[in-house]
């Protein structure tokens, strides 16, 4: 790679200041007041960032009775984020390298301010589609930025556990919308959500602008062909993620332009991933992703993030086909946030490079174990049955994502500071796709199962049958107050024994994918401790090679006589 082209002088920085890459903030020593100070920026940004769509996500169904929305147009909205969350990250590397990070956050907090200010005024499908495309722009750049400003509120020493924290504060947006939401729409309805999200956008913005982050190094980063890969690249994520959130919606094999779209989208990234892979100076290096050592990197990291989906899609998604509604989950959250904060402490106090791998395992064990608590549920359990197999879940979560991203830092910075834009979108694009496609494959085997139990369980529902008969008629009796026709007091006891019988089968099938999560998380678990050991079998066995290895003088005498090698010093 080419040497850099500074576009600015860099300042006459001490040696233990200066940033540790181009368009990183330098590491000033800032007075314990200010540190603070960075600190509480950093949390607030980082929930400005994530709080918007965790609130979103948490009250879909309200948001979308109220906007008279269809599912699959709801979908949509969720794809407008995401889309545009995973592609930003695309640019924001090389654009903080040249620019600076603190104008692309001024630009994506302001855009994402401005649109729910404009959202709240019209209130349409449209502003609404706007907005999520907007908060996923900024939920990218508020994620950068809450690390860059947690890393100032302490001294270089301690850079691990802020990343620890920097990154953990994200984390805790989606409990905390749990929270707070029904409070809110109790209040107001959909509109205190978004007062709420326009809010902590300006406050954010205000904070950013006041508060900023010391200079750091800026180089020529963007090229001419940085574009043509951005044209190519953003455009194959954006329809990837189309089929992904559309696909258990319209079903995968009913909508021909999920097939289109898909098709498309595999020729622009094969496109753009041919391009990078002949370049000069890529912007991503393919040839990272043929090292043994990268493969598993990629691998762990999308097993633990579809472990993390049993949470997401499999209680949540139970509980809301149980019939319980955000209030009444509210503790479960609270529960879950409590998780959360364990897990993001436990990590920033234990974190070293020699603990990294630990942990990874310990958030391993302790998705498996949640899953495993989550076996055999029925349709009476309610959330506080989850508070034991939740905390866990949310506990391994909270672990995770640090040592994840500070393993992922330091295997790049071994292959020099080019391969660092290729680790970041690693990371982030199998931290977002990977939850996206495991609620989808979840979701798809759920609804799958749930089918061939409700057949299974219809089966065996004769009319004729003296339990099912009493069943029957018992419902027919608890609504002769309200239809007073005998044949449709039959026909509704009917419908409400066919709901009852799927609702039943939808448990069976959440069952089912709890059990598919743990399988997953043990065996990935299993296979990871053996690779461990077999790499330090590898290790062990190349130093004894190396201490009883003669030295080339000793194993060929003058005369071409073999000499004995002298014994080790040890035995001597």
């Amino acid at each position: 790679m080419s040497a850099p082209v500074y576009l600015r002088r860099p300042p006459d920085w001490e040696e233990h200041e200066k940033p540790t890459l181009p368009g990183s903030p330098a590491m000033i020593d800032h007075p314990p007041w200010e540190r603070a100070c960075y600190a509480l920026v950093a949390v607030l940004v980082g929930l400005a960032g994530g709080l918007g769509n965790a609130l979103f996500t948490a009250n879909l169904p309200t948001i979308q009775g109220q906007a008279g929305l269809t599912p699959s147009e709801a979908m949509w909205l969720q794809g407008a984020y995401i889309g545009f969350n995973v592609t930003a990250n695309l640019l924001i590397y090389k654009f903080r390298q040249q620019y600076g990070m603190r104008l692309f956050t001024e630009i994506g907090l302001g855009a994402y301010a401005l649109l729910s200010v404009l959202h709240l005024l019209l209130g349409s499908p449209q502003s609404l589609w706007l907005l999520r495309a907007a908060s996923g722009l900024a939920a990218a750049a508020c994620t950068t930025l809450c690390t860059l400003y947690m890393l100032q509120a302490a001294p270089r020493i301690h850079v691990p556990k802020m990343l620890v924290l920097g990154i953990g504060v994200t984390q805790l947006a989606t409990p905390l919308a749990w929270i707070i939401s029904p409070g809110l729409l109790d209040l107001g309805q959909w509109h205190n959500l978004y007062h709420l999200e326009a809010g902590l956008a300006l406050i954010a913005f205000a904070a950013v602008v006041l508060l900023k982050l010391p200079t750091g190094v800026h180089i020529q980063s963007f090229e001419r062909l940085d574009f043509l890969t951005a044209a190519l690249l953003i455009p194959g994520v954006a329809l990837l993620v189309a089929v992904l959130v559309q696909g258990t919606t319209r079903w995968w094999f009913d909508a021909p332009e999920l097939a289109w779209m898909l098709v498309g989208a595999i020729i622009l990234l094969s496109a753009g991933l041919y391009l990078e892979h002949h370049r000069r100076n890529p912007m991503l290096q393919t040839r990272w992703f043929t090292q043994s050592a990268s493969l598993r990197f990629v691998i762990g990291a999308i097993v633990l993030r579809f472990l993390t989906t049993e949470q997401s899609y499999g209680v949540v998604g139970m509980l809301r086909t149980l019939g319980m509604t955000a209030d009444q989950m509210q503790p479960l959250f609270g529960v879950i946030l409590a998780g959360t904060l364990a897990g993001i402490a436990a990590s920033a106090l234990t974190i070293s490079q020699e603990t990294v791998r630990r942990q990874l395992i310990a958030a391993l064990l302790l998705l498996g174990t949640a899953a495993v608590l989550d076996f055999d549920r029925s349709s009476l359990d309610r959330p506080g049955d989850f508070y034991l197999s939740q905390f866990l879940a949310a506990a391994g979560a909270g672990i995770f994502m640090g040592p994840l991203m500070l393993l992922g830092l330091v295997q790049g910075l071994k292959q020099g500071q080019n391969y660092m834009i290729t680790v970041i979108i690693t990371i982030s694009m199998t931290q977002t796709l990977g939850g996206l496609a495991g609620s989808a494959a979840l979701g798809t085997y759920q609804i799958h199962r749930e089918q061939a139990y409700s057949v299974a369980i219809t089966r065996h529902l004769n009319p004729a049958d003296p339990q099912v008969a009493t069943r029957l008629q018992q419902q027919q009796q608890a609504l002769a107050g309200q239809i007073t026709d005998p044949s449709l007091r039959a026909a509704q006891g009917a419908a409400q024994l066919a709901r009852i019988v799927r609702q039943e089968a939808n448990v069976r099938a959440f069952n089912d994918v709890f059990h598919v999560v743990a399988l997953i998380g043990f065996g990935y678990l299993a296979w990871a401790l053996f690779q461990a050991r077999r790499a330090r079998w590898a290790a062990g066995i190349t130093a004894l090679r190396r201490r009883w290895r003669p030295s080339d003088d000793a194993e060929i005498g003058t005369d071409a006589t073999p000499v004995q090698a002298a014994p080790p010093a040890s035995v001597r």
